[in-house]
């Protein structure tokens, strides 16, 4: 098996762990504050310092970094590289301070100004004051994990994946900490008073992943040191980062504009947006972020060789993974929805209603997920080939089309159509993006996949198919949390196996790497029993 391979296996097995400890975060919120206001005031919050997170850390600054540092490593060794990620650090602290100030200034005048318009409890004005409120005490997260991306950047590049990839491990176990202290341990009775401690357990989290990255990195030699110089090298990075900060941050910025209009809608759509897509970034966090994470550096590699041949190998080797994982999960998310939803979310709170009304939300999430994880490598190949024109082109479509269908769309479907608005705006995405890709370098083209995607297809159908029988063969199962966690202990491994027999038969490329990594994983287990 390929060191990348390997790679991949430890990135999905940690950011597993991550994605279960996230929807036990999500399930306590959910049991203690349902899809009331104070859930989607919080949603909404936490969603603004995540905004520019990826605009100025994650996305951007990762993209912009990596191929910087790999230079820096080709000519000039650790040395180099380690004053580069002192200067990108400083520069970070500066501007994120900066920002942070600034933003919860704004933050509190817009919570004074909703509050003293006279808001009655359970308007739209009221949602924002609270919502605005909380973004004021969660907005210095950003700082913690903007650093943090870059000191992640760089152990990337050393070729050190795992410290990176348990990043969202500590926020999440920091927040269940909280809440459950604040909930079970008697912390707090009251709802605002449980809210403050879910807020505490954000920065609590954001701090454990900007030191534990920064331990690592020390550990490979890295000293900090304050370094406000403007190298070349920082001056390339920020070029990079320039043109790159809208073109990988539309996701994020198209569900923040739905969350936006969703606390205006309704008491519970931010809260039900949040819920829907927390579940799809489950393959999607899982697989093809792991997969665009190790497969990257190997890209900005080829590119920086001038070897068409090989980024378009490793290129296209990332996306069969990234399909064989992401179709079939999309077909089992839209027809195993309601189960999964009642079997994850529905207690305390949140009540079957709040259940009737996420399940569509989540399904017509699920039928974008193959293209959600399409576009996260497809930016990591305009990056590695220093092009941050076209993304951020494909950008401003999706947005544009995610804003103009989410006003035209809430009035009749409600939270529904601004799923569907998101989800149409990253498909239009996804298609510019390759269209352009194939335009510029044929060796990238979507052709070689064609052959792939047509068996991931068929063999999807078939465990659809299966998997749809199965649920008219549960439908006399009882709705409780046993009658679910049989019905998904049957269905869910059942679909597995189905789609991975039709797979294995059709000689779908990309599964038999995946067996790879497991039947090595499994060896390792057994060598040690």
């Amino acid at each position: 098996m390929s060191k990348s391979l390997r790679n991949i296996g430890v990135v999905s097995g940690v950011t597993m762990v991550s994605r279960v400890l996230g929807l036990g975060r999500d399930m306590a919120v959910t049991a203690v504050f349902g899809t009331s206001a104070w859930a989607s005031a919080f949603v909404t919050a936490f969603t603004l310092p995540n905004l520019f997170r990826r605009l100025l850390g994650e996305g951007a600054l990762t993209a912009a970094l990596v191929p910087t540092l790999q230079d820096e490593l080709a000519a000039q060794r650790r040395e180099g590289a380690f004053v580069v990620v002192n200067q990108v650090v400083s520069w970070l602290l500066v501007v994120t301070g900066v920002l942070v100030a600034g933003a919860m200034v704004g933050l509190h005048f817009v919570a004074e100004r909703a509050a003293a318009s006279g808001a009655v409890e359970g308007s739209a004005a009221a949602r924002w004051a609270m919502g605005a409120r909380l973004a004021v005490g969660l907005f210095p997260y950003l700082v913690f994990v903007c650093v943090a991306a870059a000191l992640s950047a760089a152990l990337q590049t050393l070729g050190r994946f795992l410290e990176p990839a348990l990043s969202p491990v500590w926020l999440n176990v920091a927040m269940l900490g909280a809440l459950g202290g604040a909930v079970w341990g008697g912390w707090a009775e009251a709802e605002d008073g449980r809210m403050a401690w879910l807020c505490a357990g954000v920065l609590v989290g954001g701090a454990a992943q900007m030191l534990v990255p920064a331990w690592a990195l020390a550990r490979e030699g890295w000293r900090p040191r304050w370094d406000l110089r403007r190298s070349e090298p920082v001056r390339a990075i920020a070029r990079l980062m320039g043109p790159t900060v809208l073109g990988s941050a539309i996701y994020l910025i198209n569900l923040s504009v739905s969350r936006v209009i969703g606390l205006s809608l309704n008491e519970g759509a931010a809260a039900i947006l949040n819920l829907a897509t927390r579940l799809i970034e489950l393959p999607i966090g899982v697989f093809a972020v792991a997969v665009s994470t190790v497969i990257f550096p190997l890209i900005a590699q080829r590119a920086a060789e001038g070897d068409a041949v090989g980024l378009a190998a490793a290129y296209h080797k990332g996306m069969r993974l990234i399909l064989a994982i992401n179709v079939p999960a999309a077909a089992g998310l839209v027809v195993l929805a309601e189960p999964i939803v009642r079997l994850l979310f529905q207690r305390g709170a949140f009540s079957a209603g709040d259940t009737a009304a996420t399940v569509p939300v989540l399904a017509v999430f699920a039928l974008g997920l193959p293209f959600f994880a399409f576009v996260n490598l497809m930016l990591r190949a305009f990056y590695a080939r220093k092009d941050t024109r076209t993304p951020v082109r494909a950008a401003w479509w999706s947005f544009g089309v995610n804003v103009g269908l989410s006003l035209v769309l809430m009035g009749p479907l409600g939270t529904l159509g601004l799923a569907a608005a998101s989800n149409i705006a990253v498909v239009v995405q996804a298609v510019f993006l390759q269209r352009r890709l194939s335009a510029v370098q044929p060796e990238l083209g979507f052709g070689p996949l064609r052959g792939d995607l047509v068996k991931i297809v068929a063999a999807t159908a078939g465990m659809a198919v299966v998997l749809l029988g199965g649920v008219g063969c549960t439908a006399g199962w009882p709705g409780t949390v046993g009658g679910d966690v049989a019905r998904l202990g049957v269905l869910v491994p059942g679909g597995i196996a189905v789609f991975g027999g039709l797979a294995w038969a059709l000689r779908i490329q990309g599964v038999r790497e995946l067996a790879e990594i497991g039947r090595k994983r499994l060896g390792r287990r057994e060598a040690q029993v």
